[in-house]
């Protein structure tokens, strides 16, 4: 009898303990692997856990509140086309900039070689006129510029991320990928030797995506960032 009794315990424990770690949130297993390696001055492990990864002096950590689960569609597909059409429209404009500054180039030889104060008053119209062209044009070019180096900035960024919630360097055709991101924003306190508290709004992202033939991809849940709370 006493053997049964220790064998329905010790059930009893495994039982418990399953629901335990099965209960544990992603976020705090994930912080608590992050604080550790902090604590360790692990810097390859936060690396491998944060896109930011910061070194935050910390005698301890708890968790104050968890955001809802936000699932969104996968970006990148739109971004990566945005950059395309951004580039095509940037490059298409290189012409019309070009001409403008062929024929402010061409007025301005005309003026210097002018003979007559009446051609030189007339060329000197004309110049300011195509000054103000190619002003326009070149002022427009710097916009489409900004504008593509945005796109492709926030393209790079988001593929970053997803390569480094799905654990690989590199993962071709990952811009034509489809899915979901899943988000939520964890709030933490964190104590520091001198005694100190300092809150931080950490942002935690997972990649679930799959490619054009249906074959999964599915990532961890990643650290992207640390804010710091005012």
């Amino acid at each position: 009898m006493k053997h049964k009794n220790l064998w329905f315990l010790g059930l009893a424990l495994m039982a418990v303990l399953a629901y335990t770690a099965c209960s544990s949130s992603p976020e705090k297993t994930l912080l608590d692997k992050y604080f550790h390696a902090v604590s360790m001055n692990d810097n390859q492990t936060m690396a491998s856990m944060a896109v930011e990864p910061l070194a935050i002096e910390a005698v301890s950590h708890k968790v104050i509140s968890v955001s809802p689960e936000i699932v969104e569609l996968f970006a990148l597909p739109d971004l990566n086309k945005k950059e395309i059409d951004s580039k095509k429209i940037m490059d298409d404009h290189v012409g019309p900039v070009v001409e403008s500054k062929d024929a402010l180039d061409a007025a301005k030889d005309e003026l210097d070689n002018a003979r007559t104060s009446g051609a030189r008053a007339a060329l000197k119209k004309k110049v300011e006129e195509l000054q103000g062209k190619y002003d326009e044009e070149y002022n427009a070019h710097k916009e489409l510029q900004a504008d593509y180096s945005a796109t492709k900035e926030a393209a790079a960024k988001e593929e970053q991320i997803a390569l480094f919630s799905l654990g690989v360097k590199s993962m071709p055709g990952i811009r034509e990928m489809t899915g979901e991101v899943h988000s939520k924003t964890v709030r933490i306190s964190v104590k520091t030797k001198s005694g100190a508290e300092r809150q931080y709004d950490v942002l935690l992202r997972r990649y679930v995506l799959k490619d054009q033939t249906g074959k999964p991809a599915n990532g961890r849940w990643i650290i992207v960032k640390f804010e710091p709370v005012a």
